[in-house]
């Protein structure tokens, strides 16, 4: 990156120069560092650190990491900006605030887009779901479940000509579920679009209450993840697809039992000592 400085970079002492160079070629390493670490490093003093922050218009080094994290992007960016939160890590705030995700997402549930979503895997013929990068585990873990149900589920490759072979599978009367947290991928598009040829429905987890309509599904679930530059935590994803699970699996009553008892038998019959 190239950190954004109210000043020239001329008017900045020799030192001062390297700090901004380790900053803008060592983003990552520099938003983990302390300032003794960071001027360790350099073999430069504490006391150059703070004055470079004050002429970067920082009023101390903390500050100075700020702005280093809204000006820069990528996933480790979001890590530090989640852990610069609070001074010292504590999973008991971070637990903390899985519970406010949770509620944030329960908040914008709609109870009718829920119910349609219900509707959708229980009636569906088939059942198609796309993941990728970290939507991938829950892809496989919304697959495993519905599995486990009697539900004819296929995952489809997450990208490239296997992604088209998959869809190229589905029509009418199927469903195609996707995730699209942050923004739509090249894949989620070409799913969108092609159901509006093959007829089949589709069900998108989304990040995000506004979407232009090109991006819209037939149906979305809103699931909050956290804020734009902050880790993304799957908490309340993964919560939302165990609630459509329990949800589906009432709606199917005894065909799905039947399916978890048969499934348990079998287990009984080969794997139990």
């Amino acid at each position: 990156m190239d950190l954004h400085l109210p000043v020239s970079v001329r008017e900045l002492t020799r030192a001062e120069q390297k700090i901004l160079d380790y900053i803008n070629t060592n983003t990552d390493t520099f938003l983990f560092l302390s300032i003794g670490q960071l001027a360790r490093q350099l073999n430069i003093s504490d006391a150059t650190v703070s004055r470079f922050a004050r002429h970067a218009g920082c009023r101390d080094f903390k500050t100075l990491k700020g702005m280093v994290m809204e000006q820069a992007s990528g996933p480790v960016a979001k890590m530090a900006t989640t852990l610069s939160e609070d001074d010292v890590f504590s999973p008991e705030s971070w637990l903390e605030r899985q519970q406010l995700y949770l509620q944030k997402t329960a908040e914008q549930l709609s109870s009718v887009d829920f119910e349609r979503a219900v509707e959708a895997l229980v009636s569906a013929r088939r059942v198609f779901i796309h993941g990728k990068n970290a939507s991938a585990s829950l892809a496989q873990m919304f697959c495993f479940r519905l599995r486990r149900l009697g539900i004819e589920v296929l995952l489809l490759p997450s990208g490239g000509s296997e992604l088209l072979e998959g869809v190229a599978q589905a029509g009418k009367g199927d469903l195609v579920v996707m995730f699209s947290f942050s923004k739509l991928s090249r894949e989620g598009q070409i799913l969108l679009e092609q159901s509006r040829y093959a007829g089949y429905q589709t069900l998108s987890f989304v990040g995000r209450t506004c979407l232009p309509d090109e991006e819209q599904a037939d149906i979305t679930l809103f699931a909050y993840r956290g804020g734009e530059r902050e880790y993304h935590s799957m908490t309340a994803p993964a919560a939302l697809l165990d609630a459509l699970v329990l949800s589906v699996t009432g709606r199917l009553g005894k065909k799905g039992a039947e399916s978890l008892r048969r499934l348990h038998q079998l287990k009984k019959k080969y794997f139990s000592p």
